[in-house]
């Protein structure tokens, strides 16, 4: 590991130590601190609220724009905690889990599973809680810096999962673990290449949605459940969530299996809807309309 990424790594177990509560009030700070002072990020953020609740009126959204900002703030500090701590001293913070049956009944099954995790709440913490209930396998596109994996490989320790490259041959490799039985996670909600995607709703607009996970849950008869560790108010910890995909994931029709998966992923969001990566250009895509426009200050 490089000195410097060393010295980051010693940095975070240092802040490690402060409560989980103080560390969110860090990052609620810096979340209005962004919002204050404008910007893509809140203007990215305003936009998405407007198209996901589109009910609300201005000062309703106000609120929510401000709610929303905090917990994105939230998400950034909590890593110090959730890498710093090291793997299984961050996974006592997980105060319940809903839904363990449904992939415990699917790892038995022997047919492989496929998580799909959203960008809501702390899905770093729900890396290393999948990885201590099976070996696991996910799809990564690698850092700017290359340096970043070998911090990411020291605080995961053991529970590291297995890292494959968004490439052909990753998804090779991802069949492949599918077929005999294995487990694989997968962000259903990272946009895809141009010519790589379905145009189908999210939250009643036309969104850019990955094809990759429906086909591979149609090709190896892989079972799809969702998945996304909330963040529980006051610093008290996570609550891990798994749900069962809704029907037609696993469709020979591209456009109904991705309209699936993005319901699957809207499920989970109204479960913890300010906790959701808000502030992600989700609605932009080659052929449609942008929102984003106006970028902001």
């Amino acid at each position: 590991m490089r000195p410097d990424i060393y010295l980051i790594y010693l940095c975070l177990r240092l802040l490690a130590l402060l409560p989980l509560r103080a560390l969110h009030g860090i990052g609620v700070a810096f979340g209005r601190l962004v919002l204050w002072r404008g910007g893509r990020t809140a203007h990215h953020t305003a936009v998405n609220l407007a198209i996901a609740r589109p009910s609300l009126d201005e000062a309703g959204r106000a609120a929510l724009l401000r709610e929303v900002m905090a917990e994105s703030g939230k998400s950034i500090s909590e890593i110090v905690k959730v890498w710093g701590s090291g793997a299984e001293r961050a996974l006592e913070l997980v105060r319940e889990v809903r839904g363990e049956a449904l992939l415990d009944a699917a790892l038995a099954a022997g047919k492989g599973v496929i998580i799909a995790a959203p960008h809501l709440g702390c899905w770093e913490l729900l890396n290393y809680w999948l990885c201590r209930k099976t070996s696991m396998a996910i799809l990564y596109r690698p850092p700017r810096i290359a340096a970043i994996e070998g911090l990411l490989r020291k605080v995961r320790g053991a529970l590291a999962p297995q890292q494959i490259r968004a490439d052909g041959a990753g998804v090779r490799a991802l069949y492949k673990r599918l077929s005999a039985g294995g487990a694989v996670g997968i962000l259903p909600d990272q946009k895809p290449r141009a010519g790589e995607g379905q145009l189908v709703p999210f939250f009643g607009r036309d969104a850019l949605t990955m094809v990759l996970l429906p086909r591979l849950a149609a090709r190896t008869g892989a079972s799809v459940l969702f998945a996304f560790a909330e963040r529980l108010p006051a610093g008290a910890g996570y609550r891990i969530h798994l749900l069962p995909a809704p029907a037609g994931i696993a469709a020979a029709d591209a456009r109904v299996a991705c309209t699936a998966l993005n319901r699957g992923v809207q499920d989970c969001v109204e479960l913890a809807f300010a906790q959701y990566q808000w502030q992600y250009k989700r609605w932009s895509a080659h052929g449609l309309v942008s929102p984003y426009d106006n970028e902001g200050r």
